[in-house]
């Protein structure tokens, strides 16, 4: 599969915005901001994950939130706090919250099928 990019722009809780190009990630659980673009927003930590890296390793790092705004959608999401060097993901739990998917076959992010269950008494 090729490699997927979708630009985007973070807001922080005091307001604080920041405009990133986000690799999109079907592997990777939660969105990832730079180090850079988390202090530049404002962002505190708010706990900690254990997180596996592709080639095994266990890494810990910080969690926090803010909104996120993508050509296709925004909201408010949880975001892991990159230390110098990270790179900029999109990850699943971000995708899932705005009602997206990646198309693997166009390369683009779109609209997930919603499916609701209802039962009868």
């Amino acid at each position: 599969m090729g490699v997927v990019f979708v630009e985007g722009t973070v807001t922080g809780p005091t307001g604080q915005q920041a405009s990133l190009q986000f690799l999109v990630d079907s592997g990777a659980t939660y969105t990832l901001l730079p180090h850079d673009t988390w202090r530049a927003i404002g962002l505190t930590p708010k706990r900690s994950v254990r997180c596996t890296l592709a080639d095994g390793t266990v890494i810990e790092r910080q969690v926090s939130e803010c909104r996120i705004a993508l050509p296709q959608g925004d909201g408010h999401t949880p975001v892991i706090l990159g230390e110098p060097k990270d790179e900029a993901l999109l990850g699943t739990v971000t995708l899932e919250i705005l009602g997206l998917v990646l198309n693997p076959f166009t390369r683009t992010l779109q609209p997930m099928r919603m499916l609701l269950a209802a039962s009868r008494a």
